[in-house]
């Protein structure tokens, strides 16, 4: 190619007009660019909104999915002393009288043992009666005594004489044996002696026919047989007597028994008549003694440290009795718990030592019931005891102590015996969504893994369950 072509395609393009030149300008009036610009302007802040609402959307399905809720049981009580006698209660009237003088007004504070009036009887000579009285029951007991006493010597030797009575008896007995035995003796050898005689007797009458024995032996063989046959006799009349002997004796040991116990009955009886004497006569002096205490302790003392709370009796004319009360009393609490009244429902998911949160009025409080860490004056507690009935209206009572890993809870200034309280016990921590799903379908808070189906089987196990 030639040298002036190639100069030719080597130059430089000449630039182009801008569009604005080239393109007609489109000129809008005024009136008819405000309405495009407005709503351009708004769908941009409806695309901003969409997108805020989006995020916010995300937002809550995540707190919902992973934010955690803690299950609580609601209870509404007061504070109350956890021993009983630690709790509000009267002073009473411990005899019958009127009260001539108080020593304390309402709200002084006592201690032990410290004056609170003075009672005094209507009679002015009371006292000196029952003691009278007393002294008369006394010598009706000492003579009581006395008489048992004499009763019980009288029964010792009651039963020493009828030892010594069938002794003496039984030796009678032993005698008439021996004389009985020697009467069967006696009876056996004049048996024997008239046995003897008469054979002889019988030989004898056998051989004088013959010339053999003389008329003399014969004589004396017939006499010798008379003679025994009369000691048989006798010995026979000898033995039935010491038979008789022996009966007699044996009726004579009865009739002595007879006769020793009868009268050891009436020794016994009559001392049992004293005893049931001597204890008549105790009770009555116990009771005399107990009248004249009570006469003589005319004055009412504070039975604990605290303070009189209202003057119930009036002084000079108003008679009492004894039991009535005279003044409201306060005693210092020396330990504080928190009563609180669940509903029945919820009572199978309350377990000692569960942890709670208390909220006390006049104790400015912020509570979370979700969330119990960021609540804002509340206090910490824990089950201690759980009523085994309930107050006949479907509550149960639920007793809270200080939870010793807590805060501790304010002073007696702030804490007093009665002031109202809201707690709420804590159960198990669970997920949001798990808790807003259990409200819409009205589930219990907690539920056991036997019975909570195949959804509430993927929840975790909190440690509470573990345990």
């Amino acid at each position: 190619m030639s040298k002036q072509a190639l100069e030719v395609r080597s130059v430089e393009p000449r630039p182009l007009p801008p569009i604005a030149d080239r393109v007609p300008a489109v000129r809008l009036d005024p009136k008819e660019r405000l309405p495009v610009l407005q709503e351009f302007e708004a769908r941009k802040t409806v695309h901003q909104l969409v997108a805020v609402l989006l995020c916010l959307g995300g937002a809550l399905i995540l707190g919902v999915l992973f934010t955690p809720w803690q299950q609580t049981v609601p209870g509404f009580g007061r504070v109350v002393a956890l021993a009983p006698v630690e709790r509000p209660q009267t002073i009473d009237a411990p005899i019958e009288g009127r009260i001539v003088r108080w020593h304390v007004m309402e709200g002084s504070r006592v201690k032990a043992g410290d004056l609170v009036c003075e009672i005094s009887d209507n009679d002015p000579r009371l006292l000196e009666r029952l003691q009278l009285e007393r002294d008369a029951v006394a010598g009706r007991l000492a003579a009581a005594r006395l008489r048992e006493a004499e009763m019980a010597a009288r029964i010792s030797e009651l039963e020493a004489a009828l030892r010594a009575d069938l002794d003496s008896a039984e030796a009678r007995v032993r005698q008439a044996d021996d004389r009985l035995r020697a009467a069967e003796q006696s009876v056996e050898a004049a048996r024997a002696s008239q046995l003897a005689a008469q054979q002889n007797l019988d030989r004898t009458r056998l051989l004088f026919p013959k010339g053999l024995r003389s008329k003399r032996d014969l004589e004396l063989a017939e006499a010798d047989a008379t003679r025994t046959e009369a000691e048989l006799r006798r010995a026979e009349a000898a033995l039935s007597e010491a038979r008789n002997a022996r009966l007699a004796a044996l009726a004579e040991r009865d009739r002595v028994q007879r006769d020793r116990m009868a009268a050891l009955k009436d020794a016994r009886a009559a001392q049992a008549v004293a005893a049931a004497e001597v204890a008549s006569s105790t009770q009555a002096l116990t009771q005399t003694e107990v009248r004249l205490a009570r006469q003589q302790t005319q004055m009412v003392t504070a039975p604990r440290d605290g303070r009189i709370l209202r003057l119930l009796a009036q002084p000079g004319g108003e008679i009492l009795k004894p039991g009535d009360p005279v003044a409201a009393f306060v005693p210092d609490p020396g330990r504080t718990v928190a009563e609180l009244w669940i509903h029945g429902n919820d009572l199978p998911l309350v377990s000692v030592g569960r942890l709670a949160r208390l909220q006390f009025e006049g104790w400015p409080a912020v509570q979370f019931v979700g969330w119990p860490s960021v609540a804002v004056g509340t206090f910490g507690g824990r089950v201690l005891l759980i009523d085994a009935t309930d107050n006949g209206q479907g509550n149960f009572r639920v007793l809270v102590e200080p939870d010793p890993h807590d805060q501790p809870w304010p002073d007696e200034r702030f804490l007093r015996q009665g002031v109202r309280a809201k707690g709420w016990i804590m159960l198990n921590s669970v997920p949001l969504w798990f808790e807003v799903w259990r409200r819409l379908n009205g589930f219990p808070p907690v539920l056991t893994f036997e019975n909570r189906g195949t959804f509430g089987k993927s929840l975790p196990r909190t440690e509470d369950q573990k345990k």
